[in-house]
């Protein structure tokens, strides 16, 4: 036959030939590749001269083999299950090659020509034959339609085999093994019934064989994992096939018995038929366990492909995601931030931190799975910052868990809140960006609670370095981090009595005290200065003696202080400090920081920019937060002048003090800033702070007046929301940001002296100034912090100021009160809707009434003055149950049908927590008397005690049998009483928890209960028509009947 004996391709490989568009039959599997129709010299020669050996076939006669054509994978499949029939059953193939010689050219022709049947069958005799078979069967069935299940087999394979034989000719041989086999279905006198019955189940599978190929074998989509597997699968293929051809070739000798001597000789064998067929069947079994296993791990690298794609793109947009998210929670990222750290710092140092691996505590903390926090203290200059950079590479590079870590360094940018630590966390650990508020530290405190309960990050380690620069709300982060949850915290401070209250005691909580492993500390800077030293011994060319010197001296005056280090060899560095004056300068500088610092400002003070410098130092003393170089330039007469360039040459001149970092100036480190405030408050503050905070007022409020302006972004569009803004460049606001937040501070801060010189200045702003201010809040999204700066001034100026002024300021918050939300979704409604809208006898609306625009006039409708409801606060989502102030009146708590409770800023409105964990109605809320817990109960059953700060849930106290209606502190905070549907009073221990009462005595629902002022009785009021007055410490009750 036309078919080499040889080796076959390799399966582990796909076929070199690139496969074409699938070809029409059958339309659902993809067509193998076309290959070239065999060359015309090896057609059938009708002279009957001997045919020429195919391209691809060594014969009996030749001796040298042509090339093999590329075949596609069903022609190779096939081929190799012809090829071991040839090798298992040469008599047989013999046999079946000699009938279809006889079918091509008869029978007298073939005993006429025996020399030339000793070659091998070529593929296009093969093509041939099954061409002949279709057309010579087609026509039997036609007259002869009562074999019907002949017909069926036939009408099933006829369109696959045309079609196979177009693109697929070297599989000819396959096909003509078909076709002799549907020439026996269409012969009624077939004698073996068992034979007929199996040649039909085989042919009725054969368009399933025919594509079996291509669907599992296809090598382009192998998965090197699943290579071994497909070449196994293959060579079950390929076995289940030669059983297939053998049992058809046997069944095409049985038919062909009668003809001729050399063919009824080899018919002498008796076929056990249903022994053949139930082989094939056991074969297909094997193969469909084989694909089942195969397609099982095929699905898996799928669907690890699908996941990696999906990651993928994930990633792909996770950039952009990452930016709006760091820009909606007004952060930057803490990744940049450490790596800046470092920069700035010269270098992490291995050296420096290693100590602290092995450490007891340390050690304790990373394997305990119950030790939540560890708390690393020290002095400043002890490298805690550094140190924490170290432990975060170490815990990155060799744990599977989660790392997040923010440096709080109230010298850098306005990152000087709990809630902007807490916004970096989330962002660290979750990169989702949620709907920040105004005051976000609710928001952030319930997703990233949620976030530390997810199982899926356990033993995420949290990172918060300089916790006593956090200078505002650091009890709610700290209240927040020494609640259990399922991460582990590592935060460092300094020595503070505060945070030793919080991080001090516990059996959850671990501490390293730097001053208590000095040994280790100053090993640690022995490894710095080494490292230091060296940079300078290179960058300057220090000899050895000299390089011996400096290293000498520093080690001996560090005493265990790594920003001493730092800063000396600061000086060293410079290029005005020359080599040969290395020894001198070094030994004029001082041991310990405070003397260094001393030094330092001596020196900035006699240079030629020496005032400005104090200026710019006292303005960075007095600021809340750092500001820009802008804001700075803007503040500082003295800088009016310069050039941003020569701004920043003269902060150069404090570098001592002070650095530029991101457009923000930094102190160098706080202790810097504590020196200059505590030490050298003489020299920096002459007059006090309450003066410097009087002119850092004057000047903010001069700087508004002359920037502000209606419509500073050019909007033009009085309807255009807040998200359809742009921020114009440069940015208008740039300069005057900070002192749009925080003049009325400065004021408030200034005392007498700017009440005295300020009042006018006040009222002017309010007259002319005061829609302008609210639209340069809006742009930033700030409008809650002039609601928050107005309830500031108002009560400040309560009984103090003119009346003319105190009418205004009140009239401004109620205009905002009323207005906010418009204002805060479209800023140029403050001239427009705001203005339209107020009361006609408004103050506000009086002074701007040329800003409300000609074309809309309102005749009626609109009332003369404010009404009675200051504000209208919204959110729950039921009915409201309960609400109470806090003592101080700044707080206003609200329980809900909706199951939770909101703590809303009774000046601005804006909801601060939102406390969730009732389980039903909450009936009843009480703060407190000093306004730190709040209670409330609930239709649950429950009471809860909260902290109203944090918003973290402290005790649930469980024991009433059925609706809670009424809960109060007592006076001193120690106890909580609480009235019932179960008819009873229970008192419990506010700290504890414990039950220390059950009053009973009521015969109806108790509906309110009230401590009295000493804390020595409690009166309770029922359904029952009654009240009981209960002696509080006892439990006895003296029942007053109220008819």
């Amino acid at each position: 036959m036309g078919f080499p004996k040889g080796k076959p391709p390799s399966v582990s490989e796909p076929p070199s030939v690139p496969e074409p568009p699938p070809v029409s039959e059958p339309p659902s599997v993809p067509g193998p590749p076309s290959v070239p129709e065999p060359p015309s010299d090896l057609n059938h020669s009708e002279s009957g001269s001997s045919r020429p050996t195919p391209q691809n076939a060594p014969s009996s006669i030749t001796s040298e083999p042509e090339p093999e054509p590329n075949l596609n994978q069903r022609e190779r499949i096939w081929k190799q299950a012809y090829d071991q029939s040839v090798e298992q059953e040469p008599d047989l193939v013999a046999v079946f090659e000699k009938i279809v010689l006889a079918q091509l050219h008869g029978c007298a022709s073939l005993e006429a020509k025996k020399e030339k049947t000793s070659q091998r069958v070529t593929p296009c005799e093969m093509q041939q034959l099954v061409q002949d078979g279709i057309a010579r069967t087609a026509k039997e069935f036609s007259v002869n339609d009562r074999i019907h299940e002949g017909l069926q087999a036939f009408q099933a394979i006829r369109g696959i085999m045309e079609g196979a034989l177009r693109v697929a000719p070297q599989a000819a041989a396959a096909w003509a093994i078909v076709s002799l086999g549907i020439e026996i279905l269409s012969n009624p006198i077939t004698e073996s019934l068992e034979n007929r019955s199996g040649i039909q189940y085989v042919l009725s599978q054969m368009k399933w064989y025919w594509n079996l190929t291509d669907l599992l074998l296809e090598k382009s989509k192998c998965e090197a994992t699943t290579a071994a597997m497909q070449d196994e699968l293959e060579k079950g293929v390929i076995n289940l096939f030669q059983k297939l051809l053998l049992y058809q070739m046997r069944s095409i000798r049985l038919y062909h018995r009668n003809w001729g001597v050399a063919i009824a000789k080899s018919m002498l064998k008796t076929d056990d038929w249903k022994t053949q067929l139930n082989d094939i069947k056991e074969a297909e079994e094997t193969l469909k366990r084989q694909m089942d296993q195969y397609n099982t791990q095929e699905n898996k690298i799928w669907l690890r492909s699908l996941r990696e794609t999906v990651s993928a793109l994930a990633r792909r947009h996770e950039d952009e995601n990452d930016k709006r998210c760091l820009s909606d929670l007004h952060i930057t990222d803490p990744y940049i931030e450490k790596k800046n750290i470092e920069e700035k710092k010269g270098g992490l140092l291995k050296d420096s931190y290693k100590w602290i691996l092995d450490h007891a505590d340390f050690q304790h903390f990373r394997n305990e799975m119950q030790s939540g926090v560890l708390w690393i203290r020290g002095d400043p200059g002890k490298g805690k910052t550094m140190l924490l950079c170290g432990l975060i590479d170490e815990l990155e590079s060799s744990s599977l868990a989660p790392i997040s870590y923010f440096f709080c360094q109230a010298t850098g940018g306005s990152r000087l809140n709990t809630a902007t630590s807490l916004s970096i966390i989330l962002h660290a650990a979750t990169h989702s960006s949620p709907n920040i508020q105004e005051d976000p530290w609710h928001d952030l405190c319930e997703i990233t609670t949620a976030m530390l309960n997810d199982p899926t990050l356990e033993n995420t380690v949290l990172i918060v370095d300089a916790l006593d620069e956090c200078s505002v709300g650091l009890q709610r982060l700290l209240n927040f981090i020494i609640v259990p949850s399922r991460a582990k915290w590592v935060v460092s401070s300094r020595n503070w009595p505060d945070i030793e209250e919080k991080l001090g005691n516990g059996d959850q909580k671990s501490k390293i005290h730097l001053e208590l492993n000095q040994h280790s500390v100053s090993k640690a800077v022995e490894s710095y200065i080494a490292s230091k030293v060296e940079y300078l011994s290179k960058s300057k060319g220090y000899d050895d003696d000299m390089k011996n010197a400096v290293l000498d001296y520093l080690t001996a005056n560090a005493d265990g202080t790594f920003l001493w280090v730092a800063l000396v060899c600061q000086e060293l560095s410079h290029v005005k400090t020359k080599k040969r004056h290395t020894l001198s300068t070094l030994k004029k500088i001082p041991a310990g920081l405070s003397p260094l610092y001393e030094r330092m400002l001596g020196h900035i003070s006699e240079s030629n920019d020496g005032s400005i410098c104090e200026e710019i130092l006292a303005i960075t003393l007095t600021v809340y937060r750092p500001i820009t170089l802008h804001q700075l330039h803007a503040l500082v007469k003295e800088l009016k002048p310069c050039g941003q360039k020569e701004v920043e040459d003269i902060i150069a001149s404090c570098g001592s003090f002070l650095s530029l970092h991101n457009g923000f100036v930094n102190f160098v480190h706080l202790s810097a800033k504590d020196y200059l405030r505590s030490e050298a408050s003489d020299k920096m503050l002459p007059y006090g702070i309450a003066q410097r905070h009087q002119t850092m007022f004057e000047r903010s409020l001069d700087l508004l007046c002359r920037t502000l302006k209606r419509d500073i972004y050019h909007l033009q569009a009085p309807g255009c929301l807040i998200h359809e803004v742009s921020v114009p460049d440069p940015d208008p606001l740039a300069s005057i940001k900070y002192s749009c937040l925080s003049w009325v501070d400065h004021f408030e801060d200034s005392a007498e002296h700017g009440l005295t010189s300020g009042e006018d200045k006040i009222l002017s702003f309010f007259k002319n100034d005061y829609l302008h201010w609210l639209e340069a809040l809006s742009l930033p999204k700030s409008v809650s912090e002039a609601g928050r700066a107005i309830g500031t001034l108002q009560a400040y100026l309560q009984d103090k100021a003119s009346q003319d002024l105190q009418d205004i300021i009140k009239d401004a918050r109620l205009f905002l009160l009323s207005h906010g939300g418009i204002i805060e979704g479209a800023p140029l409604q403050v001239y427009i809707s705001a203005l339209i809208f107020s009361p006609t006898n408004s103050l506000t609306r009086q002074h701007f009434i040329h800003e409300q625009p000609s074309w809309i006039e309102l005749n009626s409708g609109v009332e003369g003055n404010w009404n009675a409801c200051l504000q209208t606060l919204k959110g729950h989502g039921g009915g409201v149950t309960s609400v109470v102030f806090s003592k101080d009146g700044q707080r206003l708590a609200s329980g809900s049908s909706d199951h939770t409770v909101k703590i809303w800023d009774a000046t601005s409105g804006t909801c601060l927590q939102t406390l969730k964990g009732h389980g039903d109605t909450v009936t009843s809320v009480v703060f407190s008397n000093d306004g730190q817990r709040l209670a409330s109960g609930s239709d649950d059953r429950t009471v809860k005690i909260w902290d109203a700060t944090s918003g973290t849930c402290l005790q649930t106290l469980e024991g009433h049998d059925d609706w809670v209606t009424s809960v109060v502190f007592s006076k001193d905070g120690q106890r909580l009483a609480s009235g019932s549907f179960d008819e009873t009073v229970k008192i419990w221990d506010a700290t504890s928890g414990t039950c220390l009462q059950t009053l009973e005595g009521h015969g109806d629902w108790v509906t309110s209960v009230v401590f009295s002022n000493d804390g020595q009785r409690l009166a309770s009021g029922s359904f029952d028509k009654t009240v009981k007055i209960w002696d509080a410490t006892s439990g006895t009750s003296t029942g007053i009947r109220v008819l």
